[in-house]
């Protein structure tokens, strides 16, 4: 069997966000692939700036969920919806050739300094989906809570039930991505 490609989606621009530690810990835990990162800062949707051409950056996002096998999206979750630049990404990416998301297994994560650990950008994120018409697995459900305190030093995960379900939700991810 080739290689699976699998894409991370973290809808945090900063480096050190607990998101991005999220999604590596999504690709630690998912298990040998080929892996590639989406970056996020694109122009903002303008049908104007569209009408000049698909800009570089997006037509990039666009080709490299074209050829993932299975998508990982981590997102904060920004006054109780999923964040900007992350939305932005997909009407963006709504706009290219092709319809890049159709069928594309998809698992969601997120994490957050509440008590709820981004349910709502999970509500959300899975509601823009929709449209894109993606395979977005129904779960399990991946929120870390208190996300601050939810990493060690090395960046995983420290609380074992955490680690548990994520592991559960990557390999329900590899499945999909197989079948």
């Amino acid at each position: 069997m080739a290689e699976i490609n699998l894409l991370g989606i973290c809808g945090a621009l900063r480096v050190a966000s607990t998101n991005r530690l999220a999604l590596q810990e999504a690709r630690r835990l998912f298990g040998p692939a080929s892996w590639a990162e989406a970056d996020l800062r694109l122009p903002l949707y303008d049908g104007d700036l569209e009408a000049d051409g698909i800009p570089a950056p997006v037509q990039t996002l666009a080709d490299q969920i074209g050829r993932a096998d299975a998508i990982v999206i981590a997102t904060p979750e920004y006054n109780k919806n999923l964040p900007g630049v992350l939305k932005n990404a997909l009407d963006w990416s709504s706009r290219v050739k092709g319809a890049v998301w159709a069928g594309k297994p998809v698992a969601i994560l997120s994490a957050a300094a509440g008590r709820a650990g981004g349910e709502r950008s999970q509500y959300s994120l899975r509601h823009c989906l929709t449209p894109l018409r993606p395979d977005v697995l129904p779960g399990p459900e991946m929120l870390i809570a208190n996300s601050s305190e939810a990493f060690d030093e090395s960046g995983h995960l420290k609380d074992p039930m955490a680690i548990k379900i994520l592991t559960d939700l990557m390999q329900a991810l590899r499945t999909a991505a197989i079948r």
